[in-house]
């Protein structure tokens, strides 16, 4: 175990915070788009597909909300960390760190998925 100046851990997870947030806001806006759309039609067709969204926005904003939980975790034990050894931290701070970025391009891939998929909705059925 060896221990690395914190600023070498970068500040990824400024930018990943900002992120979530943005895809949290913005399943909040197509959940909103979606009512409307459910409440201007009715057949069956539709239906399923709402049903589809709405179960994809659910589950997305659960990985949006663990992942933050997550990223902040990180950052405090690191602080935590860094005040117990003068500014230092535990190099497997680097691996969790890389860990945590690939969570996030893998949830920026599913959201830029599931936000074509449902503008190709949005364009068949307004």
């Amino acid at each position: 175990m060896g221990y690395i100046n914190i600023l070498k851990t970068g500040t990824d997870h400024t930018i990943w915070m900002k992120g979530l947030e943005f895809y949290r806001d913005e399943l909040t806006l197509m959940e909103k788009r979606l009512l409307e759309i459910a409440g201007k039609n009715s057949s069956e067709e539709i239906g399923k597909s709402v049903e589809h969204f709405q179960n994809q926005f659910m589950i997305q904003q659960k990985n949006i909300s663990d992942l933050k939980h997550e990223v902040k975790n990180y950052v405090k034990a690191m602080g935590f960390d860094a005040q117990s050894h003068s500014g230092h931290v535990d190099d497997s701070y680097i691996s969790k760190g890389n860990e945590l970025r690939e969570r996030y391009e893998q949830l920026e891939q599913i959201m830029n998925a599931l936000r074509h998929e449902f503008n190709d909705f949005l364009g068949k059925w307004m």
